[in-house]
């Protein structure tokens, strides 16, 4: 038995099915990883999405009217805020190069009215102002020692950025009453749900200064529910699961 084993192991189609049964063996594996990796993403990156946190708000934009005391064009904004928190569990001291938001995608009966904001510079302004100037396809934020929304600028070692997402000139809103409630205006204008939802998805990149870049695809419901009768409405994101982050190649 053991002369006739020694016979077989000695042809060489013998070894073509060993070497054939290792390269199997090694594709299942790698088959195995890539899937988990799919599935998971990265499970030891240096920082975190830790909450996404969404604000809905409505606003009126005065014009001119020769007719009535009051007119506003009604602006609905949603103003979204990414909480980046160092990873203490990552074991090394990283640093962040900049944060990009890009690729935006929209679905909405007014598509063609929404608009992404950057931060207004002027720091004599609220935090988002719906100028023309204003208006991006992308964001950077920039990796500094410390965070600063109105220079777009993210601590190298975690904090927040912001953008806002607003559905513009939705209606033309005209009154004669003696003060206007702007946190009214939604409702007053008769303004209806399906002329505000929307869906938004876009792609958030994390650079590292060490050269490693982690990116997930971000896709949020807008506005918060309720921004038409109260005018402003808030919630907080923090399972974010289903957010999955993956390397990319460095360009």
């Amino acid at each position: 038995m053991l002369g006739k084993f020694k016979n077989i192991s000695t042809k060489k189609y013998f070894h073509i099915v060993i070497i054939i049964l290792i390269i199997f063996i090694f594709l299942f594996a790698l088959g195995i990883v890539i899937l988990k990796y799919n599935v998971e993403g990265e499970t030891d990156m240096p920082f975190e999405l830790t909450k996404i946190a969404l604000i809905s708000s409505c606003e009126g934009i005065d014009v001119e009217s020769t007719d009535t005391k009051w007119a506003f064009d009604v602006y609905q904004s949603n103003d979204i805020y990414l909480y980046l928190d160092k990873n203490n569990n990552h074991g090394k001291t990283e640093a962040i190069e900049s944060v990009i938001i890009d690729n935006i995608q929209i679905e909405s009966n007014k598509k063609d009215n929404i608009k992404l904001y950057k931060p207004d510079e002027n720091p004599e302004n609220k935090l988002f102002k719906n100028t023309e100037e204003n208006i991006v396809e992308t964001i950077s934020y920039k990796g500094e020692m410390e965070s600063n929304l109105k220079n777009l600028t993210i601590s190298n070692q975690g904090g927040i950025i912001a953008f806002r997402i607003s559905n513009d000139n939705i209606v033309r809103y005209n009154s004669n009453e003696e003060e206007i409630n702007h946190l009214e205006l939604l409702k007053k204008a008769e303004v209806k749900q399906e002329d505000l939802n929307a869906k938004i998805t876009f792609d958030l990149t994390i650079k590292i200064a060490e050269g490693n870049k982690y990116k997930t695809t971000i896709n949020l419901d807008l506005p918060v529910e309720d921004v038409i009768e109260q005018g402003t409405t808030s919630k907080e994101i923090t399972d974010l699961k289903d957010f999955i982050f993956k390397r990319v190649n460095s360009n």
